[in-house]
């Protein structure tokens, strides 16, 4: 699909040069939008077109223009939703989505004016201003409730596989449903994973994650992985599938590995309430903090961007056994 700029390039192509010339460079017209569709993840796509969506509809509400939007009808939308209640992530979310709409479409970005920035500030500072939501860490007992189960059919095999390497791994959910069979690799120490692209690796430079042999049979991900393997049959193609009726489907969404876990959670009589598919990454994490492993450890299995977020972790994992007020006669 060609966005505003790209048809604006092609515009100009036209004018600056001959017909025939524009013609010779289709193959590269479309290898560039290729490429401008490929910059944003589809994940990010799909939740910038639901924000646009969503103040696309309330300038119409109000019949305001949405595009080119004036900073104050942006200003008025932002104080609106932070009267509903909505969490900085969703606002931060919302004004990029705008920003994008307006910069594709030629226009300057009216999130960038200084009454747009500072009432997104202000409104952060508010007091009750409701934090956002955490998904609860998967602890390690947990996760061995979820992959405890009485069957071993095609489902029940892709899920315990697909749990533990997600877990062992500290993958994001995108990155779980990435994953190829060739991205991974057995080894005699376990699993050598290959996760090409990431939301903080959107260059495609990769990195490499290790998950060794557990010590528990139940919970160990490489064991589970080639369990998985023999019952499918691949050799090739997505790593996790779909499976009905026995069947394989097509590869699995980022979605899918939330219903996994609260699915399995629920079987195993856990309250699945707070439970997503980031909960595999924040029970490494959390698990690994407890354990007593580094950040930078950390880090290099999850690939963390900052040592920011990992820290809450640690602070977590670490709340009753390194605190002032224990030990100290009380």
């Amino acid at each position: 699909m060609q966005t505003s700029s790209s048809v604006g390039a092609v515009g100009a192509l036209v004018v600056a040069g001959t017909e025939a010339n524009v013609a010779a460079l289709g193959p590269l017209i479309e290898r560039a939008l290729e490429y401008e569709q490929a910059a944003r993840s589809v994940n990010t796509r799909r939740a910038y077109a639901a924000q646009w969506k969503l103040f696309s509809a309330w300038c119409s509400d109000f019949g305001l223009e949405s595009l080119p939007a004036d900073p104050r009808v942006v200003e008025l939308y932002f104080t609106s939703r932070a009267g509903e209640g909505k969490a900085p992530a969703t606002m931060k979310t919302s004004a990029a989505a705008i920003a994008y709409h307006h910069t594709e479409a030629g226009h300057a970005s009216p999130c960038s004016d200084a009454r747009v920035r500072k009432a997104l500030e202000g409104i952060r500072k508010q007091p009750g201003q409701r934090p956002q939501r955490q998904a609860a860490a998967l602890s390690v007992p947990q996760l061995r409730a979820l992959v405890r189960t009485e069957t071993d059919d095609l489902t029940a095999l892709r899920d315990r596989a697909l749990l533990l390497v997600g877990f062992a791994a500290g993958l994001r959910r995108s990155e779980l449903v990435g994953l190829d069979v060739g991205d991974i690799t057995e080894c005699p120490d376990g699993l050598r994973v290959l996760v090409r692209r990431s939301k903080t690796d959107q260059e495609s430079r990769g990195r490499e994650v290790g998950i060794p042999f557990g010590s528990d049979r139940v919970t160990c991900a490489p064991r589970a992985w080639r369990a998985w393997l023999d019952a499918s049959g691949l050799t090739s193609g997505p790593a996790f599938w779909g499976v009905r009726r026995g069947k394989l489907t097509k590869r699995l969404c980022a979605d899918a590995v939330a219903r996994v876990v609260k699915h399995r959670a629920d079987a195993a009589g856990l309250v699945s309430t707070d439970l997503s598919g980031h909960s595999l990454r924040a029970g490494l994490c959390t698990a690994a903090a407890a354990s007593g492993k580094s950040t930078t450890a950390i880090m290099k299995q999850t690939g963390h961007a900052s040592a920011t977020m990992v820290a809450r972790y640690v602070r977590h994992a670490t709340l009753f056994t390194d605190n002032a007020a224990s030990g100290i006669g009380l």
